[in-house]
């Protein structure tokens, strides 16, 4: 199997164009027309991790962390992303990040938290515009069944938690072909009328509009497909950061920080002060989450759980809610499993593994007392 059938999977769960502008998402070494070995899932693509993956003859790296963000000018081994990017590179190890365009689905790093903690009636915190567009087409009533069922099969029609949405009015549309012409319907040189619908549905930026018109012309009714493809200003429910959720019961602040702690196996909480009321709504989001804590207010949550917070942020609870940092690497921790699941469940066959790693650069004194 190639590489190239991996990521084009994973891309299936978090396309690449939902990556921040920042990002550096994708292929990072290696080549996807290699054949490959084996895989392992990691949080950090670090050069110890690339040494295990060459030990255990696996040479494709999934990580969630982009191992070089910004243009290396040399690559001489002085830091450690040389280091990892020269251990890769002469051992034929790919590395392949999916990062924020991961952060932004909904069963992504933060579905996982929110799984993690039991969190039911979820949604996006921040949820996305500008990512979606409309198709309008035009067809004989008689064909406008098969238009309908051709453009959502090639991925058009989703909204929220809807498929196979699409909206149809009726009307007369007419056309007269040139010498050159080989119309379906009508003789050419003589305008024709024709009993049509409009058909319109909404899809995703990152689904080519050509394949949805595509699918359009394999039925066939017309020489020429008319068409318009018009970007949308409105905000995608399913796509953004950060989710917000429920716990099934309330529980006390003091039973919920002891949750969190369980739950991520961590040694500290850094917490605002507590507010002697029941959690109930809570949101978070993996990695630094501070430019969210404001959206966290607005949705009226009871906790915030993320990661990296700086002292002056946390005055932005202002007594709404309880701001908890649990730490950058352990709030996405599960990440690793999240990407090991979802490669072995579509490649059950496949040589899929979890680093043995432990990536995090963060430890933690607890001396005796």
């Amino acid at each position: 199997m190639k590489i190239q059938a991996i990521t084009s999977f994973l891309e299936t769960i978090a396309p690449a164009s939902l990556q921040e502008s920042y990002d550096n998402a994708g292929l990072i070494t290696g080549n996807l027309n290699w054949e490959c070995s084996g895989v392992i899932t990691t949080l950090d693509a670090t050069e110890a991790v690339v040494l295990e993956a060459i030990e255990k003859k696996c040479n494709l790296i999934v990580a969630h962390h982009p191992i070089i963000f910004g243009g290396l000018k040399k690559i001489t081994g002085k830091n450690y992303v040389e280091q990892t990017v020269i251990t890769a590179i002469k051992n034929d190890i790919a590395i392949y990040a999916i990062h924020t365009n991961l952060d932004n689905v909904m069963n992504g790093v933060n579905g996982k938290m929110a799984d993690m903690l039991g969190l039911i009636n979820r949604r996006i915190l921040s949820p996305k515009k500008d990512i979606l567009k409309k198709l309008i087409t035009f067809a004989p009533v008689a064909e406008a069944e098969k238009v309908r069922n051709a453009i959502f099969a090639a991925g058009g029609g989703y909204i929220g938690n809807y498929s196979e949405c699409s909206f149809t009015t009726s009307g007369q549309g007419t056309f007269n072909g040139n010498e050159f012409s080989t119309p379906e319907i009508g003789e050419k040189g003589e305008r024709a009328m024709v009993e049509e619908v409009k058909i319109e549905v909404i899809f995703p930026t990152w689904i080519n509009e050509n394949i949805l018109i595509d699918a359009v012309r394999t039925i066939g009714f017309y020489e020429e497909v008319a068409y318009d493809v018009i970007p949308l200003e409105n905000i995608y429910q399913n796509v953004g950061s950060g989710m917000v959720g429920e716990l099934p019961e309330a529980m006390s602040e003091s039973e919920f920080l002891n949750l969190i702690k369980n739950t991520f196996n961590i040694y500290l909480i850094r917490h605002t002060p507590l507010l002697a009321k029941p959690v109930q709504k809570v949101a978070l989001c993996g990695g630094a989450g501070s430019f969210l804590i404001s959206n966290a207010v607005a949705a009226q949550a009871d906790f915030y759980l993320t990661g990296d917070v700086k002292y002056h942020e946390f005055f932005d609870a202002n007594n709404k809610l309880v701001i908890a940092d649990i730490g950058h690497y352990e709030s996405e921790q599960y990440t690793i499993d999240l990407l090991f699941d979802l490669l072995s469940k579509k490649f059950p066959n496949f040589a899929v593994l979890k680093t043995g790693v432990k990536t995090n650069p963060v430890n933690y004194f607890t001396p005796n007392l």
